[in-house]
């Protein structure tokens, strides 16, 4: 059953179908710094990431999810005693559904960035969530990553027509499809760099 969902998204296409059928299933939203007023904006509730960590975003974005709070409750199996203890002292929420998508550094390098402006637009803090909740789907079938807003369609209809509850199936279609996004991205950074 998706309960939580973490969404991070620069690619704010599409957002609405997603978040609506979150917000009709009752699942509880965390966001992201621009996607939190987004969300809000759209009339849904939404718990912002640094509300939720205890720890404010840094100057210039560039910490905001890259904390325990947030990936414990990606990769951590609430469903394991051991864990499950862990995730209770440390104040760890599970996240049933991670949604995020990456800086636009292929179109900015596809410009002829100079350096300075192609760094700024490597996204850390998504790959790292893309490949922690792929990486749960595989290892304990409790995280869904969605990383393209032309998913959004089958995972809303699919929570829909089984309750608010994914299958293991789709998670791992999903899974696979993150591991490409991350790799694709991160050739693309060598492809620049070597240019």
């Amino acid at each position: 059953m998706v309960r939580r969902a973490l969404i991070s998204v620069y690619d704010k296409s599409g957002l609405g179908e997603l978040v609506e059928a979150l917000s009709e299933l009752g699942v509880e939203i965390v966001s992201s710094g621009g996607t939190a007023r987004k969300i809000r904006e759209m009339g849904h509730e939404v718990t912002e990431v640094a509300e939720y960590t205890g720890h404010p975003e840094s100057p210039g974005g560039l910490l905001k999810t890259l904390h325990p709070r947030i990936h414990g409750g990606i990769l951590l199996d609430p469903g394991n005693p051991e864990h499950g203890a862990y995730m209770e002292r440390h104040g760890i929420k599970p996240f049933d559904l991670v949604c995020v998508n990456l800086y636009p550094f292929e179109q900015v390098a596809a410009r002829g960035a100079g350096l300075e402006e192609a760094a700024e637009n490597i996204d850390i803090g998504g790959p790292t969530m893309t490949r922690s909740a792929a990486k749960a789907a595989l290892l304990h079938d409790t995280v869904a990553v969605v990383t393209d807003p032309s998913e959004y369609r089958e995972v809303v209809e699919t929570l829909r027509a089984n309750g608010g509850e994914l299958t293991t199936g789709l998670r791992r279609r999903l899974a696979e499809r993150a591991f490409e996004r991350t790799a694709t991205y991160d050739a693309a950074i060598v492809e620049y760099l070597e240019g």
